[in-house]
């Protein structure tokens, strides 16, 4: 199982700004999603990401180079996996449910909670707009469009977890790249998947998250 070490930062919260958080990000280890799980698919754009923490908030930012460029979803909880998009599963009991988010280019985003019993329930949209995140399509021209997204996701928005800190907590996670309505539909993932179509939602594969 791939393993990853989420290193903690300190921060004021009155003034740690998303700006902050992108910039800190930058400085951070960058770790790649390397697998293309289905060759039907083999399209593989170049994605990486950096995480860190602060026990109460995971700070994530994708770095995306791709072929094309989609965003045609600006509503929250509408299916951004159609267009450019990054998302980040996260189990906090082993797998047995998880919340999974997904945003497009232009950050807009979906979030959702798989609970026990296999229901997926979408949370309230005033707290999908309301997490902090920053979007940044760099470069649109020539043979490749660059873009990032920054993430700021409080512990509080897991509505269905004992509200703990974060401090040497472990998980487990996921980090994807698809676009299923681009010219050549991709899925790439950073925790290998092995299944015959393309399919995100299998928490037996999630690597592991370790909340320094």
């Amino acid at each position: 199982m791939k393993e990853l070490k989420v290193k903690y930062v300190e921060s004021k919260k009155d003034d740690f700004t998303i700006e902050d958080v992108s910039g800190l990000l930058d400085t951070f280890t960058k770790h790649k999603l390397d697998f293309v799980p289905w060759p039907q698919y083999p399209l593989k754009p170049s994605v990486s990401f950096s995480i860190a923490h602060n026990h109460e908030n995971i700070f994530l930012k994708f770095y995306v180079q791709e072929k094309y460029l989609r965003a045609q979803y600006n509503i929250a909880n509408s299916a951004v996996y159609q267009d450019s998009c990054v998302e980040f599963f996260v189990s906090f009991d082993e797998g047995a449910s998880y919340y999974n988010f997904e945003f497009n280019c232009i950050g807009t985003g979906y979030v959702a909670y798989k609970s026990l019993n296999g229901t997926r329930q979408l949370l309230d949209e005033d707290l999908v707009n309301g997490l902090r995140k920053k979007s940044v399509i760099i470069t649109e021209t020539g043979n490749d469009a660059n873009w990032q997204l920054t993430l700021q996701i409080p512990f509080s928005i897991f509505i269905y977890t004992a509200n703990n800190k974060l401090k040497e907590k472990k998980c487990r996670a996921n980090f994807y790249k698809c676009g299923d309505l681009l010219p050549e539909p991709h899925f790439i993932t950073w925790s290998n998947i092995i299944s015959e179509k393309p399919n995100f939602h299998l928490p037996e594969y999630f690597g592991r998250l370790v909340f320094e």
